[in-house]
């Protein structure tokens, strides 16, 4: 290097930031030990603010545009350095460009599941996610703040801390709200609206950041929960379950038959008959009043190719045996037989096996 280009190079004459990132909040100067001479341009380009420091304490803050420096535009630091009568030498001064453009698609989510006590459900937990946008509004309090020495902050510095804000502003106004779990989903746009409002309120003032957009994109149940909802969906979808019972024994003995009669079919309809027992209607049982609600029918078990089947209502065995199903060899069991019957013998299922006799031949006539 020349001597001439040395010499050049110990001033500053040109203060710019050429932003090629999407995630930059604040990028100090690189000044160096060089000084910044009188009348130096200072470009700040559209998105941009530059704070001049001195001597550790907040000068001047400049908007977009291009800017020559002298005393009639640094006030601040003109006092700051004493200059009375304005300066004609170069000067030292730290200049940070603060970006001020949204920075989009940060995520956020809860860490932990939220603990709430729901009106249906009772205590659940719940976990939430979604996105937000931030941006920088007041630098003096995020170069205070935040920013301190480091020579570049990016967004990935204080995303974690704003997501620790995020969820727990999420718990504040859930348990604010009292809001059942299944009506929650109806609520995402109103209560994105209302948790960006109780994060702003926790930011805005003590770091100079802004979010100007937060998104719920989802609030999830456990995954217990999520199974007994698809239970009670089914349920209400089924509608009558007696008849739904009736239906999947028919199916089940058609699709046996199907199968040489080996009975494959049966096991479709196991627990329907139970559960057809439970969805039952109880009887009126108070003292005084009407007759006692009656104990359940027994459950039957069919043996198929040495495998247990069932448990059946009577009236499916009777079904079963109607149709030629269940034959008088065919081995059952129910908790008040000793073991393993042949339905013939089992006299709930004698009678069913005896064909009445056929009449004799009509006389010649």
């Amino acid at each position: 290097m020349g001597l001439f280009d040395k010499l050049r190079n110990e001033l500053v004459d040109i203060i710019e930031w050429l932003d090629d990132t999407r995630n930059t909040l604040v990028w100090r100067f690189p000044r160096y030990q060089n000084e910044i001479k009188q009348g130096a341009q200072l470009i700040v380009r559209p998105g941009q603010l530059a704070v001049f420091v001195m001597q550790g304490k907040i000068a001047d803050i400049f908007e977009s545009g291009t800017h020559t420096l002298n005393t009639q535009n640094l006030p601040l630091l003109s006092t700051l350095a004493g200059w009375k009568f304005g300066f004609n030498s170069p000067f030292k001064s730290e200049v940070y460009f603060i970006s001020t453009r949204q920075i989009t698609d940060l995520k956020w989510g809860t860490p932990n599941p939220i603990m709430l006590r729901d009106p249906e459900f009772g205590p659940i937990r719940l976990r939430a996610f979604g996105t937000y946008a931030l941006k920088a509004v007041e630098p003096k309090a995020l170069l205070t703040e935040l920013v301190g020495t480091d020579g570049v902050v990016e967004a990935d510095e204080v995303t974690e801390l704003l997501r620790s804000i995020i969820a727990s502003a999420m718990a504040d106004m859930l348990a604010e709200k009292q809001v059942a779990a299944l009506d929650l989903a109806s609520k995402y746009r109103e209560f994105s609206e209302e948790l960006r409002k109780y994060v702003q309120e926790r930011i805005d003032d003590e770091y100079g950041l802004a979010i100007p957009q937060l998104i719920i994109v989802n609030i999830s149940f456990p995954e217990a929960v999520e199974k007994a909802l698809d239970t009670r969906t089914s349920m209400g979808v089924l509608g009558d379950m007696n008849k739904f019972q009736q239906y999947s024994m028919g199916e089940a003995m058609r699709e046996s038959a199907q199968h040489g009669g080996g009975g494959e079919g049966l096991g479709l309809g196991m627990g329907v008959a139970m559960a057809g027992r439970m969805m039952a209607t109880p009887g009126v049982g108070a003292p005084g009043g009407g007759a006692p609600t009656p104990p359940p029918p027994p459950a039957w078990h069919i043996a198929v190719n040495g495998q247990s089947q069932g448990p059946y209502a009577p009236e499916q065995i009777q079904q079963g045996i109607a149709a030629g199903r269940i034959s008088g060899q065919t081995l059952l069991w129910s908790p008040q037989l000793a073991g393993w019957t042949a339905a013939a013998q089992i006299p709930d299922w004698a009678n069913a096996f005896q064909r009445s006799p056929s009449p004799p031949p009509l006389p010649p006539q």
